[in-house]
């Protein structure tokens, strides 16, 4: 075998680039991209591509330099995904609804030297460009994105994305990918308890995690995607990507709003999307005049926090068909999905809702997944309840933190990447969230899980969303304390109603032994719930100090505070 030839001349790099190269010639006339009145064929987004890569390096930017981008879902967002490392640089897709203060950081710490900036997002870049240029930094080439939806253009600068389509040579040869490890793409976490940090993703890392999800979601070909799901979030989850491999339509929005989704998913006959979990709140609270009745079903990949399985339930009985996924910035999107099983479809809804609710089993191209106790290293039982914590090994995981050292350090462990969120896995392989580490609530030496805890109080039919953390008990250490925003005109529910359906539901030591109706939970730029900010809130409710007839009684200065004051607090 030793004397066996080496092909080297044969070797080709692996890169999602290949994808588009393909889809322009494979399926050229194929309707690429829909933007309201905004139509492109495969043929015409990769000659886009190239023509935006050529006046890329008209500019000056070389290999490795960061191109970044202020952009919501549209056109210009997706050609960039190509575009880009077309040029040899990488891309940074800039979280929209960031303020300019961490963008400005983000430019810096980056070091982009092109930014582009869509025109509904000029005032804001504006503010965190003038913040750099206040303390004397350099700030990149500022290239505007007029809308091509407005039907005469908005001239805001002299630079402009269209007017560097038009310039660039559309028989431009893309750079080589010559070392497939070569950064694509730079994330930046959405740093809900620290500064963020940049994830720096290969071509490799990109191409495999791509080929996982278009098979582990079963995407046909032809797939029409709708884009509910932010670009600037981990790229997609690489479906900026994956619908080129598929030669799919890509239909891009401005606005997640009911109205929009529900008109594109009629208007263009969507098959596929992916959304966080709040964006089913969107679509169950969807007024009357919003809502339009789905007659195929539509394929839904979530993923952020665990959706609990009574939301579940509501959103397929719309229309929609949940897969169900997990993954995070560090890990290039998605990494492990729940593949569903056929004898599962013969279990009743409700049971069929829970195991949706799982993270399930690694995407094809992940080496490995485990739940460990980071301790001794050992796996844990596959008895569905012992916690460890979840780890992750494969090509599709970030290279590391860009120019963090310390960081990316402590992000891998004895060969695994540390997710920092707690599981289990049942005897069938499968494995499910239970906690963020620092979210799980220790009471009296129990480990109780908040998710499961708002799982049981999403089950109220008066409850839109619920959040549970740990509150200071003065007897257990530790006990749940609930947060509850109810749905519209559901203003007589009281706490000593959720509460008792808890009891009804839930072992006593789970029971939250505080519940907090708030208008809105503190969410983050992606949509999270900043339970960092609800631990502060709860520590300031904490009002159980003494036991009488088993029961603990009520005292606190905050008790009776009005609830912008007590935010207010928590935001300390």
């Amino acid at each position: 075998m030793d004397r066996l030839p080496k092909c080297e001349a044969n070797y080709a790099a692996l890169t999602p680039l290949t994808f588009i190269k393909r889809a322009s010639k494979v399926y050229s006339n194929r309707t690429s991209i829909i933007y309201g009145h905004v139509r492109f064929t495969w043929q015409q987004t990769y000659q886009r591509c190239c023509r935006l890569a050529s006046s890329l390096r008209n500019l000056n930017i070389a290999k490795n330099n960061v191109a970044s981008v202020l952009a919501p879902n549209i056109p210009a967002t997706y050609e960039m995904h190509f575009a880009v490392p077309m040029a040899g640089a990488v891309l940074n897709t800039i979280n929209t609804r960031l303020d300019a203060k961490t963008i400005a950081n983000i430019i810096k710490h980056a070091e982009s030297k092109i930014l582009f900036v869509d025109c509904q997002f000029v005032s804001l870049a504006s503010e965190a460009l003038q913040l750099l240029m206040s303390k004397n930094m350099s700030i990149p080439l500022v290239i505007v994105i007029d809308d091509l939806c407005s039907p005469t253009g908005i001239r805001l600068g002299e630079l402009e994305y269209e007017q560097m389509i038009l310039q660039g040579d559309q028989n431009f040869v893309p750079e080589e990918i010559v070392d497939e490890w070569d950064p694509i793409a730079l994330n930046y976490t959405s740093g809900t308890t620290s500064a963020p940090k940049g994830a720096v993703y290969s071509h490799r890392g990109a191409f495999l995690s791509t080929l996982s999800l278009i098979l582990g979601w079963e995407m046909g070909t032809e797939p029409v995607y709708l884009w509910s799901l932010p670009m600037f979030h981990c790229n997609g989850w690489t479906f900026t990507w994956g619908i080129a491999a598929r030669g799919g339509t890509n239909v891009c929005i401005r606005n997640t709003t009911a109205q929009e989704i529900y008109s594109s998913i009629v208007s263009h006959n969507v098959t596929h999307m992916c959304c966080a979990p709040i964006v089913f709140n969107i679509l169950l609270e969807a007024k009357p005049h919003e809502h339009r009745k789905l007659t195929t079903p539509v394929q839904i990949l979530t993923g952020g926090a665990p959706p609990p399985a009574p939301l579940l339930e509501k959103i397929e009985n719309l229309g929609f068909h949940v897969v169900h996924a997990y993954g995070l910035t560090e890990a290039t999107g998605p990494a492990l999905v729940c593949e569903w099983q056929k004898n599962w479809n013969k279990l009743p809804k409700d049971e069929q809702a829970k195991i949706k609710a799982r993270q399930g089993i690694s995407v094809l191209t992940l080496a490995d997944v485990d739940v460990k106790d980071l301790k001794t290293m050992k796996s844990v039982p596959h008895d569905g309840k012992t916690m460890g914590e979840i780890v992750l090994r494969g090509s599709g995981i970030m290279k590391g933190y860009f120019k963090d050292e310390k960081a990316t350090s402590k992000a891998f462990h004895k060969g695994w990447f540390v997710t920092g969120d707690m599981g289990v896995i049942y005897p069938d392989g499968y494995l499910e969230i239970k906690d963020r580490s620092k979210d799980v609530i220790i009471s009296g030496g129990e480990n109780i899980s908040s998710v499961e805890v708002e799982t049981v109080i999403y089950k109220h039919p008066s409850v839109l969303e619920a959040s549970v953390v740990a509150m200071p008990h003065p007897k257990w250490g530790e006990s749940p304390c609930a947060f509850v925003t109810v749905k519209k005109d559901e203003k007589a529910i009281k706490e000593a109603d959720i509460i008792a359906h808890c009891r009804r539901n839930l072992p006593g030591f789970m029971v939250p032994k505080r519940v907090q109706f708030l208008d809105e939970l503190p969410k983050t730029s992606t949509g999270k719930v900043q339970k960092f900010q609800l631990r502060i809130l709860a520590k300031s409710l904490t009002i159980l100090d003494k036991e009488k007839n088993g029961n603990w009684e009520r005292r606190g200065q905050y008790n009776d505070q009005p609830q912008e004051q007590i935010l207010a607090l928590s935001r300390l």
